[in-house]
């Protein structure tokens, strides 16, 4: 969805780390949006997405409710300074796999880095030496240790403001419909519609617009 989303409005994607689902599909993916104003648009997305279908997968044709958590942050430039000390990294090295690794799946050149206090984990496979998968990384956790950094610091504030914080976990964001009618509702701003393909297949400024919208209604 995503990815043509990124080919339909001018924006390069880049995957970073890909790993497949145990029987199925995706487990988790890493990627790179580049383009003017890509972080401004993307944040929206932001959140739980709620999956409502027949499972291609059970054989008595049941509905399956799955959720998806996406992660959405800014790429951080080297102008930006974030103080990581060395003894609190663990960097471990693995052989790439899955889509996008093929072609350097014969050396371990895939880089794994967990950052050991906040056990905040980032990888990279999509580059063709270790070196690069490691820059990569590195970028990826600043743009972590940053974020974690500003909503602690919203935390305290909201704190002391007295105003209850929202838990994104088990909140979906959206929730996209295939049975048994179709639909695509964002429940943070009530936006809808009912061509559930047409969104799987990119169709989402309607989604991001009203959203900025909310947003700047809001503040």
């Amino acid at each position: 969805m995503y990815g043509k989303w990124a080919s339909s409005n001018g924006y390069i994607l880049k995957e970073l780390d890909y790993l497949e689902g145990e029987e199925a599909g995706i487990k988790s993916v890493t990627f790179l949006i580049d383009g003017n104003n890509a972080y401004g648009y993307l944040k929206s997305e932001m959140g739980v997405h709620r999956l409502v279908r027949i499972s291609p997968f059970d054989s008595g044709g049941r509905r399956h409710t799955s959720f998806a958590s996406v992660e959405v942050m800014p790429e951080i430039t080297e102008d930006i300074s974030i103080d990581i000390l060395p003894e609190d990294l663990r960097i471990d090295t693995y052989r790439s796999s899955g889509a996008g690794g093929q072609h350097i799946n014969k050396t371990d050149s895939a880089v794994r880095i967990t950052h050991i206090p906040t056990n905040i984990v980032v990888s990279c496979q999509s580059e063709r030496s270790q070196i690069q998968n490691k820059e990569t990384a590195m970028k990826m956790l600043k743009s972590k240790l940053l974020d974690l950094k500003e909503k602690e610091h919203k935390e305290k504030i909201e704190d002391l403001k007295g105003t209850q914080r929202d838990i994104a976990w088990g909140s979906q964001i959206r929730s996209y419909v295939f049975c048994p009618y179709t639909m695509v509702k964002d429940h943070r701003t009530n936006y809808e519609v009912g061509n559930v393909e047409a969104v799987m297949n990119g169709d989402l400024n309607g989604f991001i617009e009203s959203y900025l919208k909310y947003c700047l209604q809001k503040n």
